[in-house]
């Protein structure tokens, strides 16, 4: 019997950027490449990658990407891995690939990989020394699979994200007869999704929030918005079926949405007639009952379609009384203030707002205690490494093992970096290697490991341009001129001139148009500046906006 050494690069003890590499015979397969995505003190960094340095390292032995769904915490890293590492084949199911490649073209990666369709109904595959199996299981993500490795006489299950939904809108539930037939042939480990571990009972089934839109929708005389993940397309398709019975026309707002819907439909696995959907423009055409808005935003991201809409900054949409906003998504982590915010503007403006609080319009993709129980009674594996989330999680999921009656010595409790060692002893920790983050920032990979020193060079480089504003309490007028601080960049008084000029004309413009909220305001006062200093000067100076309110 052969040794497996398993090596997470990324998903545990946190949620996102989940990398999992595993090596036998000289041999590397990887199951998923994901990303994260950046916290407040990240500043200037637009994506969280994990470090891949271990797979550059050793780039001759891999053989293949194994994908379990297509969140961008499972694929986002793939083109920036692809950069990087030759990876000569990619598995994933249809939708899986039809997501990613448009990433791929983006990035020039095209033709830079074998993409492979995974069939969780055609058996197992031989990738080099492992032999795979793909097993379809229910996630808010429709073709997600689990994914069977044996090799040397070893056998692994890795869950990826999972629920036991009995009702999936596309009727395709979790394969629990594929799961327990594995466990009859014995599984030596099982890496689980611990995401829900702490959380008592069931997960909601899908068609509960159907149900829902088909109680609130038709009852509402004014505009409807759906705001959801954009990779949500069961809960795309539960919207569109209820604009569909209901008369209205369903307008798509936001890049990620409308690329996923269409690819979605060209693939099959969202249906609607052709006349349903219509362009931004058409809306004015519309009574408000005649319409229906599917959007992103349900993060609070701040250029978001939806925090757009709520600050009166989006051109084609806004929001009146009467209308009904539905938030169809629970709140990351971290992003709770900046929802709030949203759902308070959105208030404010006169909508009514339905959110998981206060109404059944959102269920989770990832199963809770008793169906993660469940799945550890049909695979009865010798031994359980907990993966996918914090190290709260891991914790609850280790006890649900052990609760199974996994012995508390087959329980691997690891962390990113951590090398585990599977042989017919079970598994156990043997060694760690150096793993981090790597920082996406603009086009620039890797090349800002510490958010501080980025700053100092980009300062010494172009310099910096630090604008003060001030506005009255709510929204009021500016009372006073902006002040400018201006270091390093070759200012000359008329540019100076023109730079306050410009930042008075923003403000105005903004306040008019009643955008108020400060991070509007200080993106629109640093995009018309930046463009402004580089067609005076070539340079691209930090811009630093100050809105002060008095």
């Amino acid at each position: 019997m052969s040794t497996l050494k398993i090596t997470p690069l990324g998903g545990l003890g946190e949620v996102g950027k989940n990398m999992m590499v595993y090596e036998s015979d000289g041999e590397i397969v990887v199951i998923d490449a994901g990303l994260a995505f950046p916290r407040d003190e990240h500043l200037g960094v637009d994506l969280v990658l994990p470090d891949i340095s271990y797979l550059r390292d050793n780039a001759d032995r891999v053989r293949a990407v194994l994908l379990t769904h297509a969140h961008e915490d499972h694929v986002g890293a793939l083109p920036y891995l692809m950069r990087e590492v030759r990876i000569p084949e990619v598995w994933g199911t249809r939708l899986t690939l039809g997501l990613l490649q448009p990433k791929l073209d983006e990035h020039g990666l095209a033709q830079a990989a074998e993409l492979k369709e995974a069939r969780p109904d055609d058996g197992a595959v031989q990738i080099g020394s492992f032999r795979a199996e793909f097993i379809r299981m229910a996630h808010s993500v429709p073709d997600t699979v689990a994914i069977a490795l044996e090799v040397g006489g070893l056998r692994i299950l890795h869950t990826g994200d999972y629920k036991l939904d009995h009702t999936p809108v596309d009727g395709l539930r979790t394969d629990v007869g594929r799961l327990a037939e594995l466990g009859n042939r014995g599984v030596d480990l099982m890496l689980g999704d611990s995401t829900n571990a702490e959380r008592p009972g069931f997960t909601g089934s899908e068609k509960l929030v159907g149900e829902a839109f088909r109680q609130i929708i038709p009852t509402r005389q004014g505009r409807v918005l759906v705001a959801s993940f954009a990779s949500n397309v069961h809960r795309m398709q539960q919207a569109v079926d209820v604009a569909v019975e209901t008369g209205r026309k369903v307008c798509i707002i936001g890049r990620s949405m409308r690329k996923n819907l269409n690819i979605a439909r060209n693939l099959g696995y969202l249906e609607a007639p052709d006349d349903t959907f219509i362009r931004p423009p058409e809306l004015e055409e519309l009574a408000p009952h005649e319409a229906m808005i599917l959007c992103t935003g349900s993060q609070g991201e701040p250029m978001s379609a939806l925090t757009r809409i709520a600050y009166n900054d989006h051109p084609a949409v806004t929001v009146d009384r009467g209308d009904t906003v539905i938030l169809s998504a629970k709140p990351v982590p971290g992003n709770e203030l900046r929802v709030h915010d949203t759902i308070n503007r959105l208030a404010k403006g006169g909508a009514e707002v339905l959110h998981q609080e206060i109404a059944p319009v959102h269920v989770s993709g990832h199963g809770m205690a008793e169906e993660i129980r469940t799945v550890l009674g049909l695979v009865r594996p010798k031994a359980v490494m907990p993966v996918h989330g914090e190290f709260r999680m891991l914790a609850a999921h280790a006890q649900l093992a052990r609760d199974s009656g996994v012995p508390a010595g087959s329980i691997v409790l690891a962390e990113n970096g951590s090398v585990v060692e599977l042989d017919e002893r079970g598994p156990r920790i043997v060694d760690r290697i150096e793993t981090g983050v790597t920082f996406v920032d603009g086009l620039g990979v890797g090349d800002v490991r510490d958010v501080a020193l980025r700053d100092r060079r980009h300062m010494s480089e172009d310099g910096v341009l630090i604008v003060v504003a001030t506005v009255g309490a709510n929204g009021a007028q500016p009372t006073g001129s902006p002040e400018l601080i201006v270091r390093g960049f070759g200012e000359s008084e008329s540019l100076l001139d023109e730079l306050r000029g410009e930042s008075a004309r923003v403000m105005d413009r903004c306040l008019e148009q009643d955008v108020t909220e400060i991070k509007l305001l200080q993106e629109h006062l640093h995009d018309e500046l930046a463009q402004l200093i580089y067609d005076r000067t070539g340079r691209r100076p930090m811009i630093l906006p100050v809105i002060v309110e008095v």
